[in-house]
């Protein structure tokens, strides 16, 4: 298990050393092989979902051509932030290793805490307003989706 930290933990000194975002790295294992390794690309790609575990999901899922991974284990230099932990709960990962706590993150900037406190209710909630809008409309979407008989479930 620890060769796998350490290939997560050089994916991170890895994106560092490019200056592609922060100092996280992901590595996903299925059956002792490695599937995906990746960084943090935020600052690469502008863009705010390239966290490394979210990188590494979308990699192993491209190899496996299948959303579902819940035979893969998952090792992240740093406890996952609360986006990639729902991007690993809806990928079906079921066990993640991680190096750094949340703790140690927050104490070189990258304070998730947050958004912790505003999914508990006790963050100030005007951070974020949700407002419903042509629900109605939606719904038929939902309707069409449900009345498939060649879904794939989720």
């Amino acid at each position: 298990m620890e060769k796998y930290m350490k290939m997560a933990i050089e994916e991170a000194e890895n994106g560092v050393k490019c200056k592609h975002g922060g100092p996280f790295g992901a590595v996903i294992v299925k059956d002792n092989q490695v599937i995906a390794k990746a960084h943090n690309t935020v600052v690469k790609e502008n863009d705010p979902t390239c966290h490394a575990e979210i990188n590494a999901i979308r990699l192993a899922s491209r190899t496996l051509n299948t959303f579902k991974l819940n035979d893969c284990l998952l090792f992240t230099s740093s406890e996952p932030c609360p986006m990639c932990l729902s991007a690993i709960l809806w990928a079906g990962i079921e066990t993640v290793y991680y190096g750094c706590t949340v703790e140690d993150a927050n104490k070189i900037g990258f304070a998730d805490e947050f958004i912790y406190n505003y999914l508990k209710g006790k963050q100030n909630t005007n951070i974020l307003k949700l407002k419903p809008l042509l629900r109605e409309n939606a719904l038929d979407i939902f309707k069409m989706w449900d009345k498939q008989e060649d879904k794939i479930p989720y």
